[in-house]
């Protein structure tokens, strides 16, 4: 990957800076629940996938693929007007909280078969993005607390592996998830 700079030792390569634009600038815009979010998801996606599958984390790799099509599913599932988010029954949560542990238990060992770079985290954070988009695209307002969660996880995960700028990315979208959070609730109670 070329270096675009190179701060304080570690090579920023114009891949990881693109994706990580894009990506800051559609979470930015999700938090306000305008449905421009969406093509901002699709690109930064893109340039995502390619940058996790050239350092083998091949769960956040495949996950762009998911993000993608959310992308396309959001921008078509949500108003011209953007997000009117809404809340999960109690059944709803428990059910999807069955899922994200049920499935991570048994992606993790897989990943560990085919050589990934993380297997556990990376797990997790497939499985816990993968909910969270859909939850996302559902414009249900868990879906933030979830990206809490999930992108902490990351924040440690990629600052242990290596990649401090995505690594300080997703720090960002741990903070961006709690003010995502705090506004999607507040319209939900407007409702």
């Amino acid at each position: 990957m070329s270096t675009l700079i190179t701060i304080w030792g570690y090579e920023l390569s114009f891949l990881e800076f693109f994706a990580a634009f894009t990506s800051f600038i559609g979470v930015g815009i999700a938090i306000t629940g305008r449905r421009s979010t969406w093509p901002w998801w699709i690109i930064s996606s893109l340039l995502y996938g390619i940058f996790f599958f050239k350092i083998n984390l091949i769960a956040s790799a495949a996950l762009q693929l998911v993000f993608i099509a959310a992308g396309i599913w959001g921008w078509y599932g949500w108003a011209p007007t953007g997000a009117v988010p809404g809340k999960l029954t109690k059944k709803a949560k428990l059910l999807w909280a069955i899922a994200l542990i049920i499935s991570w238990v048994a992606l993790a060992p897989f990943l560990h078969s085919i050589g990934a770079a993380a297997t556990w985290s990376d797990s997790f954070l497939f499985l816990g993005s993968f909910i969270a988009q859909i939850l996302m695209v559902y414009e249900k307002y868990e879906n933030w607390p979830l990206w809490f969660i999930v992108d902490a996880v990351a924040t440690v995960e990629y600052f242990i592996l290596g990649y401090a700028f995505t690594s300080i990315l997703y720090l960002a979208f741990t903070i961006m998830a709690v003010v995502g959070w705090r506004g999607w609730l507040s319209k939900t109670a407007q409702k």
